[in-house]
């Protein structure tokens, strides 16, 4: 089996992908993956690292209002669809599978008039504007929650959940707290605002630190690579908790989870795939910043069943975050009932839904 894989611009594109190969190779050894992505995307530096066969295409995104930049793109496109069909045709691939990002538009579409089966996989409670337009030339879209369904034609979609939590469901590995600097023995706080942080949660955190030391829960504070070194300056004027411990970055995130109570974190698709597989409680400060606003309807999904607590970014301060906290990992009733409602969001066999559904298009072309 020949796989092609298309994603890009944000992790939460990105890493879906990768866990749906890694996956697929443990019900598929002898599968051989393709990684289509863009010279300047994160992709090109993650899928690499990941030991992936790596191609780029060039293209950029639309601009949602007419300008010349729209102009050059349609250009770029129909340029992309030319150089995905080399690569589609050269690594004679027997199916194609877009993630989204704007990377996957070409390439998709070249596979879907070549006649390659294809499948686009949806994270996102409210689609990304890539996926909507794919959806009328795929065979298949996969959804990973079933509000977004209606979005699609009705008879292409199947809900298959985000491949991420089959991944972390399938992590092993000791725990990694000592190496971290983390008591193994004390409930376990995880903070991060994703891959390049997130300011207000690194305000609230920071304006909370003078009380942190009272709690006897401990902290990991992920603050995002491009926040870090001013991160540790304020921390530096407040007095740094011994209960807290500070990393600008952490690649193992699945290992981390698996051994945590509670997480504060945006509420990107990919977060919600691996805190519900794992039945993680969480508080989400989802980003106002993105396209329909769909990190708050994605914690919402979660909110609605108690499963977490959704705080927007203008609710969110010191005080409130620690007593979100202090409610959650104080009332062990409260942490089980979220922990039970979050387990029954998940989709741990996501990735092997999406390797079926891969095994009956490939079968009816051989």
């Amino acid at each position: 089996m020949k796989v092609i894989v298309t994603g890009g611009g944000t992790g939460g594109h990105i890493y879906p992908a990768l866990a749906l190969i890694k996956e697929m190779k443990r019900f598929n050894s002898d599968a051989q993956f393709l990684y289509v992505g863009t010279e300047n995307g994160l992709e090109s530096d993650i899928v690499p690292r990941a030991n992936i066969p790596f191609q780029t295409i060039n293209i950029s995104g639309f601009k949602r209002k007419i300008s010349f930049h729209n102009v050059r793109t349609v250009w770029r496109f129909l340029r992309a669809i030319k150089r995905a069909r080399k690569l589609i045709a050269s690594f004679q691939a027997d199916i194609v599978i877009g993630t989204g990002g704007y990377v996957a538009g070409p390439v998709v579409y070249a596979a879907a008039k070549m006649g390659v089966p294809t499948i686009i996989h949806e994270q996102n409670s409210v689609p990304g504007l890539t996926n909507k337009f794919l959806s009328r030339y795929v065979d298949r879209v996969a959804v990973s929650f079933r509000e977004s369904a209606s979005y699609f034609p009705k008879e292409k979609v199947v809900v298959t959940g985000n491949p991420r939590a089959s991944e972390v469901i399938h992590a092993r590995g000791d725990n990694p707290f000592e190496a971290i600097g983390l008591s193994t023995k004390k409930k376990t706080v995880v903070i991060v605002g994703g891959s390049r942080g997130a300011r207000p949660i690194n305000d609230a955190f920071i304006e909370a630190l003078p009380h942190v030391k009272e709690k006897e829960w401990q902290f990991l504070y992920i603050t995002g690579s491009i926040h870090y070194d001013k991160i540790i300056l304020e921390v530096e004027e407040v007095g740094n908790p011994k209960n807290v411990v500070i990393k600008p970055f952490i690649h193992e995130m699945p290992a981390v989870l698996r051994h945590a109570d509670l997480i504060v974190a945006r509420a990107g698709a990919t977060t919600l795939a691996e805190i519900t597989a794992l039945g993680l409680p969480a508080i989400l400060i989802p980003s106002p910043y993105v396209t329909n606003n769909h990190q708050e309807k994605n914690a919402k999904t979660l909110s609605d069943q108690k499963a977490a607590i959704l705080r927007k970014e203008h609710e969110i301060n010191g005080k409130v975050l620690l007593q979100d906290i202090d409610k959650i990992l104080s009332d062990e009733k409260k942490w089980k009932l979220m922990h039970q409602r979050s387990l029954q969001l998940a989709y741990p066999e996501a990735a092997q839904k999406m390797y079926q559904l891969m095994e009956e298009l490939i079968t009816p072309s051989k």
